[in-house]
């Protein structure tokens, strides 16, 4: 008599972010030394330290555009343009589409505004020194409060919705119960593994230069996460064309 084998238990929330984190070690851990290069840089080297002064200075005279601007470019449209051009499924579909692509641009357009902003009240609640003190308290607040409370619970809820191409998407998962364990868990370990030592080289720098460093890293983390948002046993899981995102 033929057996009938039971279904692979799904992994554990903890497993699938150890996983995602130890997948993409290599690539992280050259990130972590081009920031410490660049943060050793600014304090060591004047060639260096004067680029980013510049650099600081044009920050600052932007205001929050250049925030927009630049992390929609580093969060959404570039990801989005390795992704479109890269791996594709066995009908030769790419993994998202262009109006998928606005919507992730658009996302990390007003995601640079946040950001600024937060790293902005950090400044002036903790201070802009860079002691061990106020750069330990502003992590913790960072990693541990403001991540795990709003940024990327919010995070995770929109990529959802744009990969099933309805904002319903996150709001089943959350009516089923078990959301947070089983969509923000895995992406928040994650999270923590490419966040923490790169938010301690970012407040070792001067504010108007936080921005700018958080999206180099976050050009990478943007494609962890959107590895780690597909369906499971899924090629992809968005639909081919141009559909918008819908109620």
């Amino acid at each position: 008599m033929k057996s009938v084998e039971s279904p692979k238990p799904p992994d554990a929330p903890w497993r699938s972010g150890v996983q995602g984190a130890r997948a993409n070690l290599v690539p992280a851990v050259v990130l972590q030394v081009v920031a410490v290069a660049l943060v050793l840089g600014y304090y060591y080297v004047p060639d260096v330290h004067g680029a980013l002064a510049r650099l600081a200075e044009f920050r600052e005279k932007s205001g929050v555009g250049f925030g927009i601007v630049s992390t929609g470019l580093f969060g959404g449209l570039l990801p989005f343009l390795y992704i479109r051009l890269g791996k594709r499924d066995s009908e030769g579909h790419p993994r998202y589409s262009w109006g998928q692509g606005f919507w992730l641009t658009a996302f990390w357009a007003y995601k640079g505004l946040e950001v600024g902003i937060w790293y902005g009240v950090q400044a002036h609640v903790f201070g802009a020194g860079h002691d061990v003190g106020t750069i330990v308290v502003k992590v913790f607040m960072d990693q541990f409060v403001y991540c795990p409370a709003f940024a990327v619970p919010v995070t995770v809820a929109v990529y959802r919705a744009v990969d099933a191409g309805t904002l319903a998407a996150p709001r089943s998962d959350m009516i089923e119960g078990g959301w947070y364990r089983k969509r923000v868990l895995p992406v928040l370990l994650s999270n923590l593994g490419v966040w923490v030592p790169a938010v301690a080289a970012i407040y070792c720098l001067p504010t108007p230069l936080q921005l700018p460093m958080q999206n180099m890293v976050l050009c990478f983390y943007t494609l962890v996460v959107a590895h780690q948002m597909r369906e499971p046993g899924a090629s992809f899981p968005d639909r081919p064309g141009d559909k918008p995102v819908s109620a």
